[in-house]
């Protein structure tokens, strides 16, 4: 039981099955006693309402890191594409308006920054040690790479590394996600701490 989650967050749009999300919020109110948390990839809220409330327990932060212009796999004629969250008038993909919408009306803003650019452009000067690193953006090799190598230096001795989207079977995902995962545990810097669902949770040695 996660107390006062809003009661549509079913209804709010986003990909974190119910396990995940549970898991998610146990280990970021676990890693927000040492320091924030970092999201790459909002899209509209659902995993960040999640992250809040497990900081606000500590009274820590959320960085909220997307560009929100959507991945490779939400733009027009692509799988996951959404026509309520194209600006046919900028003729972009725009989901920031339904995130900041989501967060508020969590009660969250107090807790949730959002960081509006892509993870090289944040990552550039940033010298703010995180307690946990969630990565949930673009699922293309170079995507997850990018996300990989710009935030793990941040991430703290006894930090949380969490990657979603893990499939080894390469017909229920895409690869990248689980590229990334087994690079994370081979380079000898974490060790394994569980995996819910497609959610691969990752302790900082």
């Amino acid at each position: 039981m996660i107390p006062d989650l809003p009661a549509d967050i079913d209804q709010i749009k986003g990909f974190l099955a119910a396990d995940e999300a549970q898991a998610l919020f146990e280990q970021a109110r676990r890693a927000s006693a040492m320091g924030p948390v970092l999201e790459i990839g909002s899209y509209c809220g659902k995993s960040t309402i999640y992250l809040g409330l497990a900081c606000r327990t500590h009274n820590s932060t959320v960085f909220a890191l997307d560009h929100h212009r959507g991945s490779e796999e939400h733009q027009q004629g692509e799988f996951f594409h959404d026509p309520d969250l194209y600006d046919a008038g900028e003729g972009v993909m725009d989901t920031f308006r339904e995130f900041r919408r989501n967060v508020g009306r969590a009660g969250l803003d107090e807790w949730v920054v959002p960081v509006v650019a892509g993870s090289e452009a944040a990552a550039r000067h940033w010298q703010t040690p995180l307690a946990m690193v969630f990565i949930d953006g673009g699922h293309s090799l170079d995507a997850a790479l990018t996300d990989y190598r710009c935030w793990m230096p941040h991430l703290m001795r006894g930090g949380v590394l969490a990657i979603h989207d893990l499939f080894d079977d390469p017909h229920k995902g895409g690869q990248a996600p689980y590229a990334v995962y087994r690079m994370a545990l081979a380079s000898g810097l974490f060790k394994r701490l569980e995996q819910v669902n497609s959610l691969g949770l990752l302790l900082r040695l």
